[in-house]
């Protein structure tokens, strides 16, 4: 079957290692079925492993891709969780991984997955639409609606509007009743984020009109001392990654004043995964699809990603 696999990793020239072409077909463990996959979507997640971030050289080669949508065995519209692990919560599994990590990914004509993480996927999305649902969607509406503990009518600030949570946290917030800021170094992606549903956008670092009940922190380094002089006292920082650098050391003194805390927040589980699908069918809320492009010609959307060039998801589609 055609794939998209790291064949080497390279942390200066990660496309180096991005290899597309034949690859065998997926060897299928008890419990495990098969997903013939219509749409993919590409994540951070997968250049970073380019990079050799979180993945063990001796799984190399290694399909890439944590999201897909497709259809089961039997035909059914589904979606795939991409976090393979036991328990109530997979995420706090200990011995969790993705997708792509220990096992092959989506990026693929079809993945094994354990049956116990498919989802229906609901008639109302597309398969491009529910592909962007499982990493960056699914991390967004835990912070919003799990972590934060917000009320509908809080002002939330979203960091660095443009990529694929922030473009998910701007139209969830909107969808479940918050008032959403926004910033952006880019014009063109405050701009867009006005369209996609934020109140107000604002440079990186601008001065906010009033301090926000929380904020969305994806950013890391280059926004941290900004997301703490715009928390209200009592306000809360959810955290689900930094793109920009490791997140530095908080000013005791500040976080005291402020009683802050900061949740760790990375994707969710299953059932978060089916209620999220459930909430987009119910809202009319829909993922930002920057471009669509077929699996045979990943390595541009992988280059866009890698020169920061995207707005909202990238997804491949997979013709079978």
């Amino acid at each position: 079957m055609f794939a998209v696999t790291a064949t080497q990793t390279d942390s200066d020239n990660p496309l180096t290692g991005l290899t597309l072409g034949e690859h065998p077909e997926p060897k299928v463990p008890d419990g495990w079925t098969t997903v013939t996959v219509k749409a993919a979507a590409l994540n951070h997640h997968d250049l970073w492993t380019l990079k050799g971030v979180g993945i063990r050289q001796d799984r190399l080669p290694i399909v890439l891709g944590c999201d897909a949508a497709g259809l089961d065995e039997d035909g059914n519209e589904v979606i795939v969780h991409s976090v393979i692990g036991s328990g109530p919560d997979e995420t706090l599994d200990p011995r969790r991984s993705l997708l792509s990590e220990t096992y092959d990914g989506t990026f693929a004509e079809r993945v094994a997955v354990p049956r116990r993480n498919l989802v229906p996927k609901p008639a109302a999305l597309s398969f491009e639409e529910a592909a962007c649902l499982p990493t960056a969607w699914l991390t967004a509406y835990r912070m919003l609606f799990d972590k934060a503990e917000l009320e509908p009518g809080s002002t939330v600030l979203v960091q660095g509007a443009g990529g694929g949570v922030a473009t998910a946290l701007i139209a969830l917030g909107r969808a479940g009743g918050y008032r959403i800021w926004a910033t952006s170094r880019s014009e063109e992606k405050r701009a867009r984020a006005l369209e996609l549903g934020a109140d107000q956008v604002f440079e990186n670092g601008a001065r906010l009109p009033e301090r926000v009940d929380a904020v969305m922190e994806t950013v890391g380094q280059a926004t941290w001392d900004h997301s703490l002089k715009a928390l209200r006292p009592g306000g809360r920082i959810v955290v689900s990654g930094a793109t920009s650098g490791a997140v530095p050391p908080a000013d005791l003194n500040r976080v005291f004043f402020l009683q802050l805390s900061v949740i760790g927040s990375t994707m969710g589980t299953r059932d978060q995964l089916a209620r999220l699908a459930r909430f987009l069918e119910q809202t009319g809320a829909r993922p930002v699809i920057d471009r669509t492009l077929p699996l045979s010609e990943a390595r541009e959307g992988f280059a866009a990603m890698h020169e920061g060039d995207v707005f909202g998801k990238i997804v491949f589609t997979v013709q079978g």
